[in-house]
């Protein structure tokens, strides 16, 4: 694969000895195999990696930078010198992949224009509402239909007043907290995306990426609001990339552009690149998933850090139960994508608002 250092890929010094580079590719065959979570082309590249670097020929042809020629054309010149630009690739633009619907479990269980329901209720739920006065014209109808004595019938017109004062007080309930609701959704509900600013600096690349992914799969969720571009509380920075909340979960997403490698997560948030720690990059989530969980009691609050490569590469990672998570396009759609979709067309106001007072203004 272009562009792939054996010595990046495997973790170790160019001057590594032989027991040092095959300490290292055992240590990565554990995680990068098919059978752990790995794909079969990386862990191909891993073997083609140890197998080159452990043989002393292979090795120095390797470090030569291959077969030489007395004079090596500018092209060859060139690809020499791209072969040992191992750091990020200015000139690399990260894409999006190409999804397939099959591949996205969740896709076909959505229906994308369910009826929403809103968080917390304000007064009965329409169909308890409907069954009670459904069971009131029944005893009306049983009253009239049979002949009483006067004791049943002075019974039947007790509860019959009572149980039409209790269903007069639901349905007035119920008439103001349809129009609350029919309220919220004309001021907020004529969007599911807040913040998104539009900018074409390459620098926010994978910021734009990640709007784009929300935009083309998460709100196919009904529920699904989008937010780009939060703050922490008392702060007036950018602190989050990205939410997306559906009900009463809550994902944080921070953007990152990095070096193409297996990415994994500890207990602790600590990332971790191709089985060494990662040093390439930081990210703030695992402090950020406690602030919002303080913020907002009740809602359940997970981290995602969506990993774009910088150069020519793959990005690959596996599926975690951490609280704080690497991941791929890919596998942020697929997992949290089904992780929302457990309640597809709910909205939790207060939860909604909040996040909405935390978005940094363009």
């Amino acid at each position: 694969m272009r562009g792939v250092d054996y010595y990046e890929l495997l973790g170790v010094h160019r001057d590594a000895t032989a027991s040092e580079i095959k300490s290292a590719y055992r240590t990565l065959a554990r995680t990068m195999h098919p059978d752990v979570g790995g794909t079969a082309g990386t862990f191909r590249l891993l073997q083609e990696a140890y197998e080159t670097l452990n043989d002393p020929v292979r090795r120095a042809h390797y470090d030569g930078g291959g077969e030489q020629e007395q004079q090596p054309s500018r092209s060859q010149s060139a690809a020499r010198r791209r072969r040992r630009n191992f750091g990020d690739d200015p000139n690399y633009v990260p894409r999006l992949p190409r999804l397939r619907l099959d591949d996205i479990a969740w896709w076909d269980g959505i229906d994308p224009d369910a009826r929403i329901r809103y968080l917390p209720m304000t007064g009965p739920e329409r169909a308890p509402t409907l069954a009670l006065v459904g069971g009131w014209s029944l005893l009306l109808l049983a009253g009239l239909a049979v002949e009483l004595t006067a004791a049943l019938l002075a019974g039947w017109l007790a509860l019959l007043v009572a149980a039409g004062a209790v269903i007069l007080v639901l349905l007035r309930r119920h008439i103001r907290a349809h129009r609350a609701d029919r309220s919220f959704a004309a001021e907020y509900d004529s969007s599911k995306i807040y913040g998104l600013r539009g900018s074409t600096d390459p620098e926010e690349r994978a910021q734009q990426l990640t709007a784009e992914l929300c935009a083309k799969y998460l709100t196919r969720l009904p529920g699904v609001r989008v937010f780009h571009g939060l703050a922490w509380p008392d702060s007036v920075f950018q602190d989050v990339d990205h939410a997306v909340l559906c009900g009463r979960r809550l994902v944080l997403v921070e953007s990152k552009t990095w070096l193409p490698g297996h990415y994994t997560a500890d207990e602790e948030g600590t990332l971790w690149r191709n089985g060494h720690p990662f040093r390439g990059g930081a990210t703030r989530l695992v402090e950020g998933v406690e602030v919002f969980e303080d913020l907002l009691p009740g809602v359940e609050v997970r981290g995602a850090v969506l990993i774009y490569p910088s150069r020519s590469g793959e990005v690959t990672t596996v599926e975690q139960d951490e609280q704080v998570s690497p991941m791929t396009p890919g596998q942020f759609v697929r997992e949290i994508g089904s992780w929302l979709a457990q309640d597809p067309a709910t909205v939790d106001r207060e939860a909604f608002t909040t996040l909405l007072d935390q978005v940094i203004a363009d």
